[in-house]
């Protein structure tokens, strides 16, 4: 086998001259920066390395000789500060602009932060103009002003300190039940069940679909089928395998609500843990996992987290400390409407005993109790599912469910212990049986809305303020 050797062409002095050496250095200076987060270069110690960052600018302020940029990408609620040159300067560098830099980090002479980054090229990526961008440089936009453009409010610094907490407090929950010997269960978004047993269901069908009378068989997935309102009859087959699992996914609900507190698309964490007979056992899981996630998200988003707490919910972050120190209250449901009964405060719904719980009451108990979450356990049986473990107790008849109530939001999670005795079951649902024929434990489970978690921790009064895309009645689609 021949080795042919080809002799390269040495560099054509005459293309080098058609190079101007500075669009060279610049081009060279591109290939050898390090490509850096704004958040990494914040908390670099390090002075003079060659650097590039891309991000949006978020305040531009030309002078005779220097040009200062505020630039973020969207990884840390701080900015970095950027000190160009002039004759860097172009029409098409205005706030809002999408931007490719390359520089060297240097000491700052602001106390505000270690490092500014000193550019020698600027690439504007994508133009943006002031004018028209609905959100102004030195504004501060509410947040009902805000959810106007789903598209875009995460350009701000409330929205994107939100995404960044979410997204923190996701990770501090999938660490919890992971470090704790759960199982992570996938469950289905399209189901034939309806969990909670309330009818607000959205049903699914093929684009196009006609109901066709005379077909014997009229449904996609021959028996009617509908978006998930839980995982939660999923995950108690898995408890027939494994003595602990979740899952934290997309759930739905059909009701024609605009309220604050209402979504028709959010999130849910749920767990079912086998061979337990004790609401207790139920209660120290969701008192867990509450103060771990929320302990990590204070940690680890702690000037997201003082944004909201500071211009939104002032006092809100004693109110988080104090839950996290205090171990949560527990009352029966009886001795709850007992206090909403003898108190002054006059209640929109009834307070008698086998009434639901209404979001009025549940806030009037967390503030009875010293503004500390309260398990709330043993509910009248008519009021909770099939599924629920009866008490048979007398002379009322109540079944072994929990719902965790905490501050400004009222009921956080929900669950019960799972009724796993076959000739009970056998008087109700016939077709829930084979669950439990075949190697049944007793077993319990809980739900927590996302959504409503981080109203709790942040103080925020709208649920459509901390998911990334709101979808609720009359909302419109991205």
């Amino acid at each position: 086998m021949s080795l042919t050797l080809q002799r390269i062409p040495a560099f054509s002095s005459a293309l080098f001259c058609r190079c101007s050496s500075k669009s060279f250095q610049r081009h060279c200076s591109r290939i050898s920066s390090k490509k850096v987060r704004v958040s990494d270069a914040l908390s670099s110690e390090e002075t003079g390395a060659n650097v590039r960052i891309q991000g949006w600018v978020r305040s531009v302020r030309p002078q005779k000789d220097n040009l200062f940029l505020h630039l973020n990408d969207g990884s840390s609620l701080q900015p970095l500060q950027v000190v160009a040159s002039s004759h860097l300067n172009t029409r098409d560098l205005t706030f809002g602009c999408a931007v490719d830099i390359t520089g060297t980090l240097e000491k700052s002479p602001s106390k505000r932060q270690n490092v500014e980054l000193h550019a020698q090229h600027i690439k504007v990526v994508g133009e943006c103009n002031p004018v028209d961008f609905p959100f102004k440089i030195k504004e501060r936009h509410s947040l009902e002003y805000v959810r106007q453009f789903p598209h875009l409010r995460c350009r701000t610094n409330a929205f994107s300190s939100l995404l960044r907490i979410r997204s923190e407090a996701t990770a501090a929950i999938q660490s919890f039940f992971r470090d704790n010997g759960y199982v992570q269960i996938h469950t289905p978004v399209i189901t034939s069940n309806d969990c909670e047993g309330a009818g607000e269901l959205f049903q699914v069908e093929p684009a196009g679909h006609k109901n066709d009378s005379d077909d014997p068989n009229p449904h996609f997935f021959s028996v009617p089928a509908y978006l998930t309102v839980s995982g939660q009859l999923h995950l108690e087959v898995m408890a027939g395998a494994f003595s602990a699992a979740y899952t934290f996914g997309p759930t739905f609900r059909a009701e024609n609500s605009q309220s604050r507190r209402h979504l028709a698309e959010f999130y849910m964490v749920e767990a079912e843990i086998a061979f337990t007979e004790s609401l207790e056992d139920l209660m120290k899981v969701m008192e867990d996992l509450f103060k771990a996630a929320t302990e990590h998200v204070l940690s680890s988003c702690a000037e997201d987290v003082e944004l909201f707490h500071k211009y939104t919910a002032p006092g809100r972050r004693d109110q988080v400390d104090l839950m996290l120190k205090r171990k949560f209250n527990v009352i029966s449901y009886t001795e709850a409407i007992d206090i909403l009964k003898s108190s002054s405060q006059n209640f929109t719904f009834s307070t008698e005993w086998g009434c639901d719980l209404q979001t009025e009451h549940e806030k009037f108990l967390v503030k009875h109790c010293g503004n500390v979450p309260v398990f709330v356990i043993n509910y009248p049986y008519e009021l909770k599912p099939f599924y629920a473990r009866d008490n048979q107790d007398q002379p009322n008849h109540t079944a072994a469910a929990v719902d965790l109530l905490v501050p400004g939001v009222g009921e956080l999670c929900g669950g019960s212990l799972r009724e796993e005795r076959l000739e009970l079951l056998s008087q109700r649902l016939a077709q829930y049986l084979q669950l439990r024929e075949f190697g049944s434990v007793p077993h319990g489970g809980f739900g927590m809305g996302f959504e409503r978690y981080l109203l709790c921790i942040l103080g925020l009064h709208n649920i459509k303020d901390v998911i990334p895309f709101a979808r609720f009645s009359h909302s419109c689609l991205l």
